[in-house]
């Protein structure tokens, strides 16, 4: 029956895959893929350490496929590895990562490893992660420990095919811990996805002028080519036959000048007109540009006189209220003066001295 051979030809990748899966463990093997060539089968090995793989001289790949012969009877297994050039993209790269460091740090450290990988992974551009950590952590009942960041689908045909899922298991002293890591990758279309256009500016530019010099320039051209030519005309009538020939070379040479003047007449106008044109947006952009720093100084000049005005205001307030109080202080001073004058006298008329008194007597 053709389902039994496909169904065995299925359970063998399942079991080789496995098999290079536990020789190779901790070497950061992101896949393992079969195909098969005219010469065998290929196994394809995609990991993050190409060179802990191959060995020394190839040592380690000459083991491996001398294995598979032994193991599996393949007649000609050819080994490819593959670098992964970015690892934090890769989820069983991660995964592998994570359980490693759960075993070397313990359980302990468990939400510091998972927040860095979170880092890690947004660092390298994925839209979204997703670490999910069961098993005996921190405590001695199971638990389930959700970290995650960004946007990740999880329904639909991106969540089948779009995100990238690995699995593995870290080996404890409490026990078995479940690592599930899901990565949305950057390079993902999303249906929904729309881009928004810019407008395209259009450019409008009058050249009246430009054209009215032209038309005088071809009209002044045209008359001296006319009177040229009857000029010539004039030349042949009076002329014999038997100079026709040099009388049409002549021609062939004015025309050809002519042609001559006129295109560098042209080449001249060009350089002239498109002069022009900068001359003109020059003196439209210095105008406005005049007339910005005309409304700048006057604006200015409002401000300051306002300021002005303030502090000239307040300083005026403050010298009248230190003259009040000098006037104040001087009037109280004149009230004190006057006070103590006629008791000093009364005193001194009271006093008597002892000579005074013997002439009383």
């Amino acid at each position: 029956m053709i389902e039994r051979e496909f169904i065995a030809q299925k359970t063998k990748e399942y079991y080789i895959k496995k098999f290079v899966g536990t020789k190779l463990d901790k070497a950061g093997v992101s896949s393992i893929r079969l195909k098969k060539i005219p010469l065998g089968e290929k196994i394809i090995i995609e990991t993050s350490r190409p060179s802990l793989i191959v060995g020394s001289k190839g040592a380690n790949i000459k083991e491996l496929t001398r294995a598979l012969k032994k193991e599996f009877k393949l007649e000609n297994p050819q080994i490819e590895i593959n670098e992964v050039k970015n690892i934090f993209l890769d989820p069983a790269i991660v995964a592998e990562r994570i359980a490693y460091s759960l075993e070397r740090f313990g359980s302990a450290r468990f939400k510091g490893i998972g927040h860095k990988t979170l880092e890690n992974v947004m660092t390298a551009g994925a839209l979204g992660v997703e670490i999910i950590i069961s098993g005996k952590i921190p405590s001695t009942r199971a638990r389930n420990w959700r970290f995650y960041q960004g946007y990740l689908k999880k329904c639909g045909d991106v969540a089948i095919h779009g995100v990238k899922h690995a699995q593995t298991s870290a080996l404890l002293k409490s026990g078995i811990i479940g690592i599930k890591v899901s990565i949305m990758p950057p390079d993902i279309v999303l249906p929904d996805h729309i881009e928004i256009l810019e407008e395209a500016e259009q450019v409008v530019e009058e050249i009246t002028e430009k054209k009215d010099k032209k038309g005088k320039k071809k009209t002044a051209k045209k008359t001296s080519a006319a009177k040229k030519k009857t000029e010539t005309k004039e030349v042949k009538e009076t002329e014999e036959t038997s100079e026709t020939k040099v009388e049409a070379t002549e021609d062939k040479v004015s025309v050809n000048t002519e042609a001559k003047v006129e295109e560098k007449s042209e080449v001249e106008e060009k350089p002239t007109e498109a002069k022009a044109v900068e001359v003109e947006n020059e003196e439209v952009v210095n105008e406005s540009l005049l007339e910005k720093a005309e409304h700048a100084v006057e604006h200015l000049a409002h401000e300051v006189k306002e300021e002005i005005k303030h502090v000239v205001e307040g300083v005026e307030k403050g010298v009248g209220k230190v003259v009040e109080k000098v006037e104040e202080v001087l009037h109280i001073k004149h009230e004190e003066k006057s006070e103590n004058v006629p008791e000093e006298k009364s005193e001194e008329t009271s006093v008597d001295t002892p000579e005074d008194k013997e002439k009383l007597q």
